[in-house]
């Protein structure tokens, strides 16, 4: 019998590569005992970077989340492992440097054994910061190489990156194809090399299925001395997801490895639970490509961990970008033929922004940074015209090194706009905080938690944590529920008879959502879409004003919030502001994009209140 491989089932990454949500914790504590009655897996992924802020999104507290899914790993023997972002924690963006210290002592007293520390560039600063902090909190501290394919990323360049990491106190190492667009061949050759050097230090394989590599990757990197490889398992293996731990197995076995047994009965029981929380409500969220192979995804290089939002951010763009092709006398594109122009628009894009691998955040900014390219020149403006600041932070440095050089274009719009580069380490950029957070904590008279657990979440995941406490969070979800399944049930319901040209038949459905129902109204032709209504303004004026006023019009759709932090000061009613000012923000595909002024004077109407949706186009700001 061969070398021992050991399985790690990525039950978080499986839900986040297929679409927006993961299961509730009732839904994590039910099944936990049916993977560990599958007998074949040494690991289990529990959490990590968008797990904590789902809990958050669907209004359920990841402090409880964590702990409840940990404990019956913990308590069988089996390692629980999560993934962290290095510099930005658990979020899309930058973290100070006590919050991430608390981060792995809150992790080591949730359950946590294992984290694996990445950084978005494979900047080793970010990333040798993650290990220091992790053993000290006693948490297994595993580095990890971002892998992607370019000219600047070769073998040398991960076998040399994986070498400084090792040497800095890395416990293992992670290869993290988070596209599975690495060639097999040299992911083995990475592998040897890490092996030779360090014959006992535990390499662990993750790779994305999407592009078709994976199986051939997983046999090379066996073959080379990994020790470990992240499975999925039916029905959310293979698509953007992860290869199926039956196959990975019966492949192994056959190469000659000796691998675990799978208890089949169990498989199943988990298997069908996973269905169930399908059904339930993470079907809704679950594009229906995301659930094929496609080779198309070699040339982007996009991550399958993000295919799922992207599907959503799609969608969801595709009726502007229409909007202004027909504006244009052009004619409309399919979701399909969308999706080709982002591949294409991704890969002029990425080489001309440094070669950022593309793993959260940085896949999803030059993501973002390629779509707003589209939109602005459907709109019939130009590229480059809007760039998010998180976007400008990657390019000027303020994340880390970039592999490449930024284009000349790109330094020259950075002068122009008054940007420099940053070359020191990104950590100095970001101050402690967490005494302002303490304050806080009291001022509400919010208990800090066990072990401060809930400190940290305020400090990790400020405005989801206080959407959480005032209960607007579960309050939104379930909205955004009800008009899913509205969609949902709008398709799917008989062929409403014709009706005359230019009138339409609003219909109003009553939607159960948990117990709580909801009525959402749909309308047909050119109406307004599903939606749920919002509740108006607070700060809007009472009445439109009177003499003449300029409207601020949104560029595109997502949250409209006032201020991204709570260091900055709103825009009120009121206000004199000038043009060019900052006045709000739209989060859009998880960055804050800044919204300013087209004109100067003053505010006398807002809008919209924080936190609400928004649409393309939709006046934001009245000045006088």
């Amino acid at each position: 019998m061969g070398k021992e491989i050991k399985f790690s089932l990525v039950y978080r990454d499986m839900w986040q590569s297929a679409g927006k949500y993961m299961p509730r914790v009732d839904q994590l504590v039910r099944i936990a005992p049916e993977i560990i009655d599958m007998g074949c897996f040494a690991r289990v992924e529990t959490n990590g970077g968008g797990f904590e802020q789902i809990n958050l999104l669907i209004g359920e507290n990841p402090n409880i989340a964590v702990r409840e899914w940990t404990k019956p790993f913990n308590e069988a023997g089996i390692q629980t492992h999560m993934l962290d972002r290095s510099l930005n924690g658990l979020r899309m963006s930058p973290v100070p440097a006590d919050v991430r210290k608390l981060f792995y002592k809150v992790k080591k007293a949730q359950g946590v054994d294992i984290t694996r520390c990445f950084g978005g560039l494979n900047d080793p600063r970010n990333i040798i910061d993650s290990i220091k902090y992790a053993k000290e909190a006693g948490v297994i501290a595993q580095a990890t190489l971002s892998l992607t394919v370019s000219e600047v990323h070769t073998v040398e360049y991960y076998c040399n990156l994986a070498d400084e990491l090792i040497a800095n106190g890395a416990d293992e190492i992670c290869l993290k194809d988070m596209a599975g667009i690495g060639r097999p061949v040299s992911l083995g050759k990475i592998v040897a090399h890490i092996k030779k050097n360090n014959p006992d230090l535990i390499v662990q394989y993750h790779g994305q299925t999407g592009p078709g590599f994976t199986p051939a990757s997983i046999l090379e990197v066996a073959k080379a001395g990994c020790d470990i490889i992240d499975v999925g398992m039916e029905p959310l293996s293979w698509g953007t997801g992860h290869a199926d731990v039956i196959m990975v197995r019966e492949m192994l076995k056959d190469a000659g490895f000796k691998v675990p047994d799978i208890n089949m009965k169990a498989y199943m029981r988990a298997r069908a639970l996973t269905q169930e929380f399908m059904d339930d409500f993470l079907g809704y969220f679950i594009p229906e490509s995301n659930r094929r192979l496609q080779s198309l995804l070699i040339a982007p290089g996009l991550p399958g961990g993000m295919m799922g939002s992207l599907m959503n951010d799609l969608s969801s763009n595709l009726s502007s970008i229409n909007k202004s092709l027909v504006k244009k006398g052009k004619s409309e594109i399919t979701i399909d033929e969308l999706l080709i122009q982002l591949f294409d628009e991704v890969a002029y894009v990425w080489p001309r922004v440094g070669y950022p691998p593309l793993v959260t955040p940085f896949s999803q900014y030059v993501k973002n940074l390629a779509l707003f390219n589209i939109m602005q020149v459907a709109k019939g403006g130009e590229r480059w015209s809007m760039i998010a600041d998180n976007i400008w932070d990657m390019i000027l440095g303020k994340a880390g090194k970039l592999p490449g050089e930024v284009a000349p274009e790109i330094k020259k719009l950075a002068k122009e706009q008054g940007r420099e580069f940053f070359t020191g380490s990104p950590q100095e950029l970001y101050p402690d905080k967490l005494d302002e957070f303490r304050k806080e904590m009291k001022e509400n008279n919010w208990d800090f938690g066990k072990d401060d657990e809930e400190l940290f979440e305020l400090a990790m995941h400020p405005e989801q944590y206080r959407a959480l406490r005032s209960g607007k969070a579960k309050e939104a979800f379930e909205a955004e529920l009800a008009a899913k399944k509205a969609e949902v049930a709008q398709k799917n319901a008989p062929a409403a008879p014709a009706k005359q040209e230019g009138t339409f038949e609003p219909k109003t459905l009553q939607v159960d959502v948990n117990g709580e129902k909801f009525v959402v109204n749909v309308s047909y032709g050119d109406a307004v879409p599903v939606s749920s209504a919002p509740a108006p303004a607070q700060n809007a004026a009472p009445a439109a004003p009177s003499g003449d006023t300029k409207e601020i019009i949104a560029p595109i759709s997502g949250k409209f919030f006032l201020t991204k932090d709570s260091s900055q000061t709103p825009v009120k009613v009121g206000d004199t502001i000038k043009e060019g000012q900052i006045i709000g923000y739209i989060e859009a595909m998880k960055v804050f994009n800044t919204i300013t002024a087209d004109y100067a004077g003053k505010v006398v109407e807002i809008c919209f209140n924080p936190g609400e949706e928004i649409d393309e186009d939709d006046v934001i700001i009245r000045v006088q």
